[in-house]
């Protein structure tokens, strides 16, 4: 795997300041600049510490299996979190195919490409504590199981889906597949209570598998489901979550046009699963600081 010499500190005046990269440029011959060729992860960093590593680690290679790229040592991945000093931290991964091969044909002995990015980050902790509102997106997933639960390059869908709204006060907007189920929000995993009960959505067709919703599946009861969105206006409470983000409740669901479709009050639910995915992360429970 090819991990260029790493540079303290450096800075790069189109990313964001705080950030740090892996030193030198994308090839234009890129696979992964080229074709979506490749496979990334996005983790929190606490005081130098990966959160969930294991659980990105395992995607990262499950993905690199699917993709037929070999996936880097550990110590590789690992390197750049020598630059993270105290406090939270976001570091992205970049994998790909790197350069070769003949048009979509892919050569036949990849060599890699690892590249990532670090930069200082702060939660949004008033979407903790007063919910967000989100709205439906037109934009339907494509159906794809082999690369089903991948964080995968090719996100053009999600752009798309982005691009649907303007006002800042949408902080997501959620996403069908072709075939009128429920998926997940466009950077987000979804879920929601119903009766009682904890569902999420079934992700054997397309969208991705957070390492979040992984582990918080392993720890609380929560079902896999087949469903359209209406499930959403028979739901108690529902949520969003991510490794990065933490848990945000939903106070206000719109439709594709911006019109109020449901409001939940929030209450001791909410603050129930939004407890569990914090602690994983570090989080503090709203309301106790």
């Amino acid at each position: 795997v090819e991990l260029l010499r790493l540079r303290r500190h450096q800075r790069h005046p189109d990313l964001l300041p705080g950030v740090s990269e892996a030193a030198g440029a994308w090839p234009l011959d890129d696979r992964g600049a080229a074709y979506g060729d490749g496979l990334f992860e996005t983790l929190l960093v606490r005081d130098g510490r990966p959160l969930l590593w294991d659980e990105h680690l395992a995607r990262l290679a499950r993905g690199c299996h699917v993709l037929g790229i070999p996936m880097p040592a550990e110590h590789d991945l690992a390197a750049p979190l020598a630059e993270a000093g105290e406090g939270l931290a976001v570091l992205k991964l970049t994998l790909t195919r790197g350069s070769g091969g003949r048009g979509y044909w892919p050569p036949a002995s990849p060599e890699p490409r690892l590249r990532w990015q670090l930069a200082a980050f702060a939660p949004q902790a008033s979407r903790w504590e007063e919910g967000v509102r989100v709205r439906h997106c037109r934009l339907r997933l494509g159906i794809q199981p082999l690369l089903a639960g991948l964080k995968h390059l090719n996100r053009l869908e999600n752009v798309l889906a982005r691009a649907e709204w303007s006002d800042d006060a949408i902080a997501e907007g959620l996403l069908c597949d072709s075939e009128g189920r429920l998926v997940e929000a466009t950077a987000m995993n979804l879920f929601w209570q119903r009766n009682g009960r904890l569902e999420t959505p079934r992700l054997e067709r397309c969208g991705v598998a957070g390492t979040l919703r992984e582990v918080l599946m392993e720890r609380l009861a929560i079902v896999e489901v087949d469903v359209g969105p209406e499930v959403l206006m028979e739901a108690e409470a529902a949520w969003l979550a991510n490794s990065v983000q933490g848990a945000w409740p939903l106070a206000r669901l719109d439709d594709a046009d911006g019109e109020p479709a449901r409001r939940w009050s929030l209450g001791p639910r909410h603050l129930a699963f939004q407890a569990e995915a914090h602690r994983l992360l570090g989080y503090p429970l709203p309301g106790s600081s």
